[in-house]
C-alpha cells in the first residue's frame, strides 16, 4: 500500500485542479510546442484559438487606445475582454503564469459596463472596460491570494485590497492574479502550488521575480496593463526579463494596504516597505495607471498614501534641456560587457538629442552603501513567520531559496534603530546628487539618471545573482522605472570584460553568468536600463522615460525588445 502524499503535494494538486476547470475547453491548446521550440512569442499568434477580431485586439492596441475606443463605444468592454481572457489562458498553458482565474466575473462586470455606457452615462473612469491583470498578492474577495504557498491556498480573502477597489472605481475589469515565487522572497517565479513560470521570449531564461507571472502574461499580450508590487526590484526586474515598462513609484504614491505577504501585520514598517505599479507595453499606459489611480483619491482610502492630483504633480523641470545623469557602475557588480555597451549606446543617443544634456556621475560609494543596507533590513523577523508557514504543512522550499532563505536571528530594537538611522543619512545624502551638491553632475543638479537594471543579461533559470542596482532605490525611495531598448543580438556576445580581481563575492559571481555561460543563451532576450528619479516624482519620472524612449528610437536603438511593443490604433 503506497504511503498518503505529503500535505502539501495534496493541496497543491487540488489547486491546479481548480485552476484548470476555470479555462473553458475550447480555450485549451491541443498541443504544447516540442522541446526545442524556445520562443513562444508567436504561439498565441498561431494557435487558431484567436479569430481575426481578437487578434486586432490584442496586438494592435495599447490600453490607452482600448479605452478610448470603449469610451467612444467603437469597441465593446465585453468583446476585449473576451479577447484578453482567451489569450491569458494561451499564455497560462505556455507559462503557467496565472494564479486566480475569474473569467465569468470578467465577462459580467464588462456586459454591465457596456451597459452603462449604451444608457448614455458616462465612463466611469480612465480605465472603464479595460482588463487589468494583478499579482497573486493582492487580495480579491472570494478568491485566495496563496502567493504561492500551499498554507495559504483555499483561503479566500473576505475583502479587497485597497488597489483593486480603486481600479475598479476607476473603470477596470479584473480578469485574472499572476504567479508569483513562493514566499515572494525569490527572483525567479516558482512555488510548488502553480509551478514554474517560464520566460516567452526564451524558455530557458528566467520570468524574473516576484512579479514574473505578470512579465510573461504581459509578454504574451495575454495582458495589456499589469500590476505588481516591489521591494527589492520586483517590477523593474520582471519588466527587463520580459521586455516591458515597468515603474516602480514610491512607496507613498500608489495604496498598498490589505496585500498578502505572508509576514504578520505591521513587519513591512520594520524594515523596507514594498510598493505596488505598473507593467505595460507603453509610457503613456504607465501614466495612464498613475492617473487613473490618483483620481480616485486613493489617500481617501489609504493612510499611507499621500494626498496629490496627478495633473498637480510637477513633471520635468523647465530647463532648457534636460539633463541626465549616468550612473555605469555601483561598486557591487560591475556591468558585463553587453550591459556597459548597451548604457553607453543609450547615453550617446541621449546627447544626440537637442533637449538632453547627459552628464557622467559617479555615486558608485552610496549606491553601494544602499545595497549592503537593503540586504540587513529584508527580513527583520529572521524569516521566522514565513518558515511556519511552510512547515504547517510540509512544504519545502523552492530551488533557487532552498540555499538562500533560512532561519536567522530576529533583529533587535537597537540594530532596527541603527539600520534606519543609515539609511535616513543615505537618503539625506542623496538629496546632494539631485541638486549637484559638492561637485556631483558639474555642480548644477539632474532631472532624473540612468543605470543598469541588473548589471547582467537576462540569465538562465535560477541564475539571476543580486539586486543591487534596483534594491538600492528602494532604501532610497526613489521612482524608478525599467525602459526596454532592444534584445540581445549575435553583435552582444563580443567583449571579455575587465581581467582585475573581482569586487567581492557578488561581483565573482556574476562575473560567471559571462565565463561560465554560453553567451548564445542570451540571444532573443530583452536588453533594458534602469530610469531613476526624486522620491514622489512620479510624473517626472514618466515624462522623462517618455522623452527617453523617444531619443533612444529616433537614434535607431529602440528594436523591438517583444510582443508587448505594438503600434496603438484607435
Amino acid at each position: 500500500m503506497s504511503p498518503e502524499p505529503a500535505e502539501w503535494k495534496a493541496i497543491a494538486q487540488q489547486k491546479k485542479d481548480e485552476q484548470w476547470s476555470r479555462i473553458p475547453p475550447e480555450w485549451r491548446l491541443k498541443n504544447l510546442p516540442p522541446k526545442d521550440v524556445t520562443n513562444y512569442l508567436d504561439i498565441p499568434r498561431t494557435c487558431g484559438l484567436l479569430s481575426a477580431e481578437e487578434l486586432q485586439i490584442t496586438e494592435n492596441y495599447d490600453a490607452t487606445a482600448l479605452a478610448e475606443g470603449i469610451k467612444k463605444r467603437r469597441l465593446k468592454s465585453v468583446d476585449v475582454v473576451r479577447a484578453f481572457c482567451k489569450r491569458a489562458a494561451i499564455a497560462h498553458q505556455l507559462t503557467t503564469c496565472l494564479t486566480e482565474i475569474f473569467f465569468t466575473d470578467a465577462l459580467a462586470r464588462a456586459a454591465e459596463l457596456d451597459a452603462h455606457l449604451a444608457s448614455g452615462k458616462p465612463p466611469l473612469g480612465p480605465l472603464h472596460g479595460v482588463p487589468v491583470s494583478l499579482k497573486d498578492s493582492f487580495k480579491i474577495k472570494g478568491y485566495d491570494a496563496s502567493i504561492g504557498m500551499t498554507a495559504l491556498a483555499f483561503r479566500p480573502a473576505q475583502q479587497n485590497s485597497t488597489l483593486v477597489d480603486v481600479l475598479l472605481g476607476a473603470g477596470a475589469v479584473l480578469y485574472v492574479k499572476t504567479n508569483v515565487p513562493q514566499t515572494l522572497a525569490a527572483l525567479d517565479s516558482h512555488n510548488w502550488v502553480f509551478g514554474r513560470t517560464l520566460n516567452p521570449h526564451n524558455t530557458l531564461s528566467t520570468a524574473g521575480g516576484s512579479s514574473g507571472g505578470e512579465g510573461a502574461l504581459l509578454a504574451l499580450r495575454g495582458s495589456i496593463l499589469g500590476i505588481g508590487t516591489d521591494v527589492g526590484g520586483s517590477i523593474r526586474i520582471p519588466a527587463m526579463c520580459n521586455g516591458l515598462y515597468g515603474l516602480k513609484p514610491s512607496c507613498e504614491r500608489i495604496p498598498y494596504s490589505g496585500q498578502e505577504s505572508g509576514t504578520l501585520p505591521g513587519q513591512d514598517r520594520l524594515g523596507l516597505k514594498a510598493s505596488a505599479g505598473p507593467l505595460a507595453h507603453s509610457m503613456r499606459d504607465i501614466e495612464l495607471f498613475f492617473r487613473a489611480v490618483a483620481g480616485q483619491r486613493p489617500w481617501e482610502l489609504d493612510a499611507d498614501v499621500v494626498p496629490g492630483p496627478w495633473e498637480t504633480l510637477a513633471a520635468a523641470p523647465p530647463r532648457t534641456k534636460l539633463r541626465i545623469g549616468v550612473v555605469r557602475r555601483d561598486d557591487v557588480a560591475d556591468p558585463l560587457p553587453p550591459i556597459a555597451r548597451l548604457l553607453g549606446e543609450v547615453a550617446t543617443a541621449l546627447h544626440q538629442a537637442a533637449d538632453i544634456e547627459v552628464v557622467d556621475l559617479d555615486i558608485a560609494p552610496l549606491l553601494s552603501q544602499c545595497a549592503t543596507l537593503a540586504n540587513a533590513l529584508f527580513s527583520p523577523d529572521g524569516n521566522t513567520h514565513i518558515l511556519s508557514l511552510l512547515a504547517s504543512t510540509s512544504e519545502p522550499l523552492s530551488p533557487w531559496l532552498s540555499s538562500r532563505l533560512g532561519q536567522k536571528p530576529e533583529l533587535s530594537l537597537a540594530a532596527l534603530r541603527d539600520l534606519h538611522a543609515r539609511r535616513e543619512a543615505l537618503q539625506m545624502q542623496f538629496l546632494d546628487v539631485w541638486k549637484g551638491a559638492a561637485g556631483l553632475a558639474g555642480g548644477q543638479g539632474i532631472d532624473a539618471l540612468i543605470c543598469p537594471v541588473a548589471a547582467h543579461p537576462v540569465p538562465l533559470i535560477d541564475c539571476w545573482n543580486g539586486v543591487s542596482y534596483t534594491s538600492a532605490f528602494v532604501v532610497l525611495d526613489c521612482a524608478a522605472g525599467t525602459l526596454p531598448v532592444r534584445v540581445f543580438g549575435e553583435a552582444e556576445m563580443r567583449g571579455e570584460g575587465e581581467a582585475c580581481e573581482p569586487l567581492g563575492s557578488w561581483d565573482k559571481a556574476n562575473r560567471k553568468l559571462w565565463t561560465h555561460t554560453p553567451r548564445s543563451a542570451y540571444l532573443n532576450t530583452p536588453l533594458c536600463i534602469q530610469v531613476v528619479a526624486p522620491k514622489l516624482q512620479e510624473r517626472r519620472l514618466c515624462d522623462v522615460m517618455q522623452r527617453i524612449d523617444d531619443a533612444v528610437k529616433a537614434a535607431g536603438l529602440g528594436g523591438q525588445a517583444g510582443a508587448g511593443v505594438a503600434a496603438a490604433k484607435l
